[in-house]
């Protein structure tokens, strides 16, 4: 069976279980803590990051992106009959999403409210990207779920998360990629690709006493706060005040 070494809150290890739900492969997660790798994860990955795929034969895989290209070659894509020219684009529409992951993770561990209205903007504008690229629905290239889906699935997840919790909608603004992410948030497989604990760790991590988004949480931020980050903000005082 295909084992995926993980860090629970990794983006990137994320995008893989997507691809290993949507293909309907059975795999296993072994979880480590970052803090403290053990020598046997270390001895298998050279970067000393996860994630890292062990396939059946028992060879160890590292980066995201080429454990994805080896699930397409090895196994069947989750998208048939897909031209090299398409592939070729699709490739592109996944790098787009996954180079932003960590973009949105130090945009969500920010500070105040400044640094994260910085932050934000240089992330929206891959949503705006999006948003111009976007087909009718309801994935990214239509009716179809494609590997675009599933590298765009761990930003659409967080922002969801964010807004659900805080009011904040990372998506303001962008009416297809918010119909896009209603879309992904309701498949059955997101539950597959993360721990039964995700949420809490979640928000003990992004949503705690150092971030912006935990004061806004917990109702601590003030309406010079509110006036920064206006456009994005839904439950704030400044939204209250219309």
């Amino acid at each position: 069976m295909i084992k995926v070494v993980s860090f629970k809150l990794c983006p990137f290890v994320q995008r893989v279980t997507a691809l290993l739900e949507a293909k309907n492969l059975p795999y296993e997660l072994v979880y480590i803590q970052l803090s403290d790798k053990p020598q046997w994860f270390l001895d298998i990955s050279p970067t000393g990051q996860v994630p890292v795929l062990i396939t059946e034969e028992g060879t160890a895989l590292f980066e995201s992106d080429a454990i994805a290209e080896f699930l397409d070659d090895a196994y069947p894509a989750i998208e048939a009959n897909v031209s090299a020219t398409q592939k070729a684009l699709d490739r592109a529409w996944v790098y787009q999403g996954s180079k932003h992951y960590l973009t949105q993770c130090s945009t969500m561990r920010s500070p105040d409210a400044k640094v994260f209205s910085e932050r934000l903007e240089k992330l929206q504008k891959a949503f705006a990207r999006a948003e111009q690229q976007l087909a009718q629905g309801p994935y990214f290239k239509g009716s179809q779920l494609s590997n675009i889906d599933m590298a765009w699935l761990p930003l659409l997840h967080r922002a969801d998360i964010v807004r659900r919790l805080t009011g904040i909608d990372m998506l303001e603004g962008f009416a297809k990629v918010q119909k896009w992410q209603k879309a992904i948030v309701g498949l059955d497989l997101l539950y597959g690709t993360i721990s039964s604990d995700f949420e809490q760790i979640f928000m003990n991590f992004y949503l705690g006493q150092s971030t912006y988004l935990g004061k806004v949480m917990r109702g601590e931020h003030n309406e010079q706060d509110c006036d920064i980050t206006k456009n994005a903000c839904h439950t704030c005082c400044y939204k209250k005040g219309q």
